[in-house]
C-alpha cells in the first residue's frame, strides 16, 4: 500500500499510509547481505503489514542497519559512493538507487514511511531533520547529530511531527543494560556518586595536519554530496570512507563514538539528565582533528532523592583507576572500554555494550539475590523502531532520551577546545547555554555550507 498524500500537502483529510501505520496502535563493504523475504519461514509478513523504508547510507554501517530491517518493505537506497554500495545494490537489484537523499526524498515521498540514516555525523542531522519534517519516521546513527543545537532542533521537530525516532546505539536494547538498570535500582552497590568509562578508540589517526596533496575524486564518489554541510575541502582518502571520524569537521571523535554506547548505561540507570559542569583535559590536537586521548569530567545534580554524581570518561588508551576489589589478573571492561559505577556499598563493571555486568569481586556477585525482571525486554534496537512505528511499544532510545545523551556527549567535545585555560565549564542544559565562558557557545552549532539548511 502506497502513501496517497503526505500530511504536509493541502488536503487534510486524506490519512497517508505513514499516518496509518504510525497511528493504529568498520570496513563492512564486504559483508554479504541476503534480503530476509529470501530466508522465507516463520516470521513472515505480508507485504500490506510492511513498512516502507528509506534507507540513507548504503555501505558501510549502513549494511548492518538495511540487513536489520530488510524484513520490511525497501523502497529506496542513497548512498554517494556506488563501490562503497555494491554488495547492497547486488543484493537487492530492484530497489531504487539515489546519490542526493533529497531527490530521492522528493520522488518517493508518497512511498516513504520511514528512514534509515547511517552517514558521518556532520550529515546525520540534516538529513535527520527533512525526513522529519516531510512526517518520516527517523531511525539514526549514534550519535544523532554533530552539534549540541542540531540535537536540541531534532528533538524538538520529532515531537512537533509526531514522528518515530530511534538512536542507533544497540546496547541500548541488550540484556545487559536492562539487568544494570535492575540492579542499581534495587540497591545492589548504594547510592552512586561517581562513574568512570573509557575506550580504547580512536583507531583512526588523530592530531594530524589536513593532507597538502590533492588527489583525483574517485569516479564513482559524489564528493560535494558527501561534504554535505561541511566547509569545502579537497578530497583525500585520509577522509573517506573511514578515518573522517577524528576530523572536527567530519565526526565527533572517541568521544563522540564510542560515548553514546559506553555512557549510555549511566546516563539511563542514574536518570542524569543535564550535567552542571564539565571540564577537559587532553593531549595536544589543532584546529583539524581531536586529540589523542582524553579525560572529561562532568558532574550532574542530585534528582529528587538521587546524590550528586561525578562521571569521568578515558580515551586514548588511558584507564581510570584499577579497582581494589577486582581480583589480580581480571580484565577491567573488555578491550574496547567498560563502565565501573561506584556506589557506597560496592562496585559494579560492564562492557561497552552493556554485556555481562558483574558486581565486584565477584564473590558478592555471587551473594548478590538478584531481583525480578521489571523492565521490559527488547527484540532489538532496529525491531523496537520498526514495531513503534506500526504502532507496537515504544523506542526506547528515541530522541526524548537520546537527544539529551547526545547533547551532554557532544558538551565534553565543546570543553576540549578550552583544555589549556583547565576551565571548568557551566551548563544551563534548559537555556542550552554556558553561563560562564560566553565564547564556549560558538560551539554549540557551526555554520553550514552554502545550500544546505537544517
Amino acid at each position: 500500500m502506497k502513501n496517497v498524500k503526505n500530511k504536509n500537502h493541502s488536503d487534510t483529510n486524506i490519512i497517508t499510509r505513514r499516518e496509518f501505520i504510525g497511528r493504529s496502535a568498520l570496513a563492512l563493504g564486504a559483508v554479504t547481505i541476503v534480503p530476509r523475504h529470501v530466508l522465507g519461514g516463520n516470521g513472515y509478513t505480508p507485504p500490506s503489514d510492511k513498512l516502507n523504508i528509506a534507507c540513507v547510507g548504503a555501505g558501510g554501517n549502513g549494511v548492518l542497519d538495511i540487513q536489520a530491517v530488510s524484513t520490511e518493505n525497501l523502497v529506496a537506497f542513497c548512498d554517494v559512493d556506488d563501490v562503497n554500495a555494491a554488495n547492497t545494490y547486488k543484493a537487492f537489484p530492484d530497489v531504487k538507487r539515489y546519490k542526493d537523499f533529497r531527490k530521492m526524498l522528493d520522488e518517493n515521498d508518497a512511498d516513504i514511511d520511514a528512514v534509515t540514516v547511517t552517514t558521518p555525523d556532520h550529515t546525520h542531522a540534516v538529513i535527520a531533520m527533512t525526513a522529519i519534517r516531510m512526517g518520516k519516521h527517523v531511525f539514526v546513527q549514534k550519535p544523532i547529530s554533530h552539534t549540541v543545537y542540531e540535537a536540541r532542533m531534532l528533538v524538538e521537530a520529532a515531537r512537533e511531527e509526531e514522528v518515530i525516532t530511534q538512536m542507533g546505539n544497540q546496547g541500548h536494547a541488550g540484556e545487559g543494560a536492562r539487568l544494570i538498570n535492575e540492579w542499581i535500582w534495587d540497591g545492589a552497590i548504594g547510592e552512586i556518586h561517581e562513574v568512570h568509562t573509557w575506550t580504547n578508540r580512536p583507531i583512526w589517526p588523530q592530531n594530524i595536519k589536513r593532507p597538502e596533496a590533492i588527489p583525483s575524486v574517485p569516479p564513482t564518489l559524489d564528493w560535494n554530496l558527501w561534504l554535505g554541510p561541511a566547509p569545502w575541502r579537497h578530497y583525500h582518502p585520509a577522509y573517506v570512507p573511514f578515518s573522517w571520524r577524528g576530523w572536527w569537521d567530519f565526526g565527533v571523535g572517541a568521544l563522540g563514538d564510542m560515548g553514546a554506547h559506553i555512557i549510555d548505561h549511566p546516563f539511563w540507570a542514574l536518570d542524569l539528565g543535564y550535567p552542571d559542569t564539565i571540564q577537559a583535559t587532553s593531549t595536544p590536537f589543532n584546529e583539524e582533528t581531536y586529540p589523542l586521548a582524553s579525560v572529561i569530567t562532568y558532574t550532574f545534580p542530585a534528582r529528587g532523592e538521587k546524590p550528586p554524581v561525578k562521571l569521568k570518561w578515558f580515551d586514548g588508551g588511558l584507564m581510570p583507576p584499577r579497582p581494589e576489589e577486582l581480583e589480580p589478573g581480571r580484565r577491567m571492561g573488555q578491550e574496547g572500554g567498560g563502565v565501573i559505577f561506584i556506589g557506597d556499598k560496592g562496585k559494579l563493571m560492564c562492557s561497552v555494550y552493556g554485556e555481562n555486568p558483574r558486581l565486584i569481586p565477584e564473590t558478592k556477585m555471587k551473594e548478590y539475590k538478584r531481583p525480578e525482571k521489571t523492565i521490559p525486554r527488547s527484540p532489538g534496537i532496529h525491531q523496537e523502531w520498526v514495531a513503534a512505528c506500526k504502532g507496537e511499544g515504544k523506542t526506547t532510545s528515541n530522541f526524548d532520551y537520546s537527544g539529551k545523551l547526545t547533547e551532554m556527549i557532544l558538551l565534553g567535545n565543546v570543553a576540549l577546545k578550552f583544555k589549556d585555560r583547565n576551565t571548568i565549564l557551566q551548563w544551563d542544559g534548559p537555556n542550552m547555554r554556558f553561563t560562564n565562558l560566553e565564547e564556549a557557545n560558538q560551539y554549540l552549532h557551526k555554520e553550514y555550507r552554502q545550500g544546505w539548511t537544517l
